[in-house]
């Protein structure tokens, strides 16, 4: 599929009467957990959409090109109101957050396994056992105040036990840094991975950021709060990655390719009928806003779109969401490394006076006092042991333990 050589539709067809934009929700006793997370995943793609052509208009001075992203803009937004309105109001805030963590974890994990640049599959699956062990953290919440079955939440797709621990995720800010890739340089499919994921996790910490303060239990603002931290420094380290020689409508370019290669994948890959429409009509909508802003590139930019993406244009190959617990569990063996600087290191070789452990000191006073500790303690008080969905005994010996939260591995040498 080259989106290309797709006739666009009128640009104004997107504007539609309400009742075509608040469609009827999913049902989540039956959705498939695969459908929640595109829903997810494409809500968050229309908001980095948006959010970067606020930027350009913000610095921009002509009004005719301010005119023309407005267009675009509102029919964006028009987009991510139907999907967000795909979300049933009786999902609750946590019932949802499962579903981002899910996300980035099986996102990551799918982007990763194919992802032909060592670096950028490097920082993905560094983070990637961070949002996995976020998830088990979640989940034992969620148990806890029996607030949703996060077995159904997360099907047979994703297992629920630790990752590098939450309390050794907090580094210091200088060593979320990565190097930035050049995008002539690396082929199409890694360009998309570090627009999608970046875009994903934008989504995840303005989420938390929004809802933590609303969140009922005071365990539960904890942990929102400890997370989003974390979330923060995802999103630092992915949008580093991101090529920052291209200009304003070379960006613009590369937003609506991916936008239109997402909602393609999701048409493809969705099982609800119903939705599956959806991503249709909005891949239609998309392929009028791409040729729109390889116009704008031609006009302002003094460049064709075949400049920006060599290839041609031709998608490489759909996302499509699989199940890969035998991927994570060898990821889960890197649980020890830590960020230094633009790369990544064993904690165990560190000097005692790299800045890492008194960052991390300074922001728990006592690691045991975490939210993210706190939370699994109580559940192995109330429950036995910790809350987990596993298909075999943990691949990391020293996290097998589900009557003993381990707080050391990968924040205490030797651990």
């Amino acid at each position: 599929m080259n989106p290309f050589e797709c006739k666009p539709q009128k640009a104004d067809r997107i504007f539609t009467e309400w009742k075509k934009v608040l469609v009827k929700p999913y049902e989540k006793r039956s959705v498939d957990p695969y459908t929640r997370l595109r829903v997810i995943l494409m809500s968050g793609t229309e908001f980095e959409s948006v959010r970067c052509s606020h930027a350009i208009a913000r610095q921009c001075p002509n009004n005719d090109v301010r005119r023309r992203l407005a267009y675009m803009r509102r029919g964006e937004q028009l987009q991510q109101k139907r999907v967000a309105a795909l979300k049933p109001a009786d999902e609750s805030i946590l019932e949802h957050t499962i579903g981002y963590e899910q996300l980035a974890v099986d996102l990551t994990a799918n982007l990763a396994v194919a992802e032909k640049n060592d670096y950028v599959k490097k920082q993905l699956n560094f983070a990637l056992l961070e949002d996995f062990d976020h998830l088990y953290r979640y989940a034992d919440l969620m148990e806890l105040e029996k607030g949703g079955d996060p077995a159904r939440l997360v099907g047979d797709y994703t297992e629920i036990m630790p990752g590098r621990p939450t309390v050794a995720e907090y580094r210091h800010p200088f060593d979320d840094v990565r190097f930035y890739i050049n995008g002539y340089l690396n082929d199409l499919k890694t360009k998309l991975n570090i627009n999608i994921i970046t875009a994903a996790e934008q989504q995840t910490m303005n989420f938390y950021m929004n809802v933590g303060n609303l969140y009922a239990s005071p365990l539960g603002r904890q942990l929102y709060n400890e997370i989003a931290m974390i979330e923060e420094q995802h999103v630092t380290g992915y949008e580093c990655l991101k090529d920052p020689c291209m200009t304003d409508w070379e960006r613009l370019l590369m937003n609506e390719y991916t936008e239109c290669y997402l909602y393609y994948s999701c048409y493809e890959d969705e099982t609800d009928a119903r939705i599956k429409k959806i991503w249709e009509m909005h891949f239609e909508e998309e392929v009028a806003h791409l040729h729109e802003a390889a116009e704008l590139l031609r006009l302002y930019g003094g460049k064709v779109w075949q400049q920006v993406l060599p290839e041609g244009g031709e998608f490489p190959e759909l996302l499509k969401f699989r199940s890969q617990k035998a991927y994570i569990r060898d990821v889960l063996k890197t649980v020890r490394l830590t960020g230094v600087e633009e790369g990544f290191e064993e904690l165990a070789k560190l000097p005692d006076s790299f800045r890492y452990f008194a960052y991390n000191a300074r922001i728990h006073g006592k690691a045991a006092a975490a939210g993210t500790h706190t939370v699994i303690e109580k559940a192995i008080e109330r429950l036995g042991q910790d809350y987990r969905i596993q298909d075999r005994e943990h691949p990391v010996r020293v996290l097998a333990d589900r009557k003993k939260d381990n707080i050391d591995v990968g924040r205490v040498k030797g651990a």
